[in-house]
């Protein structure tokens, strides 16, 4: 089984406490970070959510144990260029999980679609197709949490009964 791992730094409302939020730097948001791990469709496996000042390899330290010990087929996982360093020995090490890491060209200019990380960063936008996930109102991570994984599950329902809708239904009398 393999997975995509990336996060996503989103602001957050008064209604947050100044000790589980954080001040990314790089994005320039403060508030918290949503951290997914989810497998070659874009469906969720692991979320984590912590203050923005959590960098990338100290959240995955958390995630990767979880998703192993749910997922234990997990062998691959592809990441971007946060996740470089210690994390790549260090997981391959303990879970037996080899991360790829997916590296941008320095030769290109423009927008480029890199394989495999666009998987996650779609399952971002399904996310943020959910009004409540735009901005995180929650007072406690895991409650954030519990709200990004009901969004994955009204997703994946939905996807189910528009499929089974399309599947003929057998006529009467007819060997299944």
């Amino acid at each position: 089984m393999c997975g995509v791992i990336d996060s996503q730094s989103v602001k957050a409302d008064a209604t947050v406490a100044l000790t589980s939020r954080g001040f990314d730097a790089g994005k320039k948001i403060n508030g918290r970070k949503r951290h997914l791990l989810s497998d070659t469709l874009g469906l969720l496996l692991a979320v984590l959510v912590t203050p923005a000042s959590t960098t990338d390899r100290d959240a995955a330290r958390i995630l990767l144990p979880t998703a192993k010990g749910r997922f234990g087929r997990l062998a691959r996982v592809w990441a971007d260029g946060g996740y470089t360093g210690h994390l790549v020995d260090w997981s391959a090490a303990q879970f037996a999980v080899v991360l790829d890491i997916v590296r941008r060209s320095d030769d290109i200019r423009r927008f480029q679609v890199l394989p495999r990380r666009w998987v996650v960063e779609r399952s971002f936008a399904w996310c943020l197709r959910s009004r409540r996930l735009v901005r995180d109102y929650e007072r406690r991570t895991d409650t954030s949490e519990a709200v990004v994984l009901w969004s994955m599950t009204m997703l994946m329902s939905r996807r189910l009964a528009v499929r089974d809708q399309r599947r003929p239904v057998p006529a009467a009398g007819a060997a299944a």
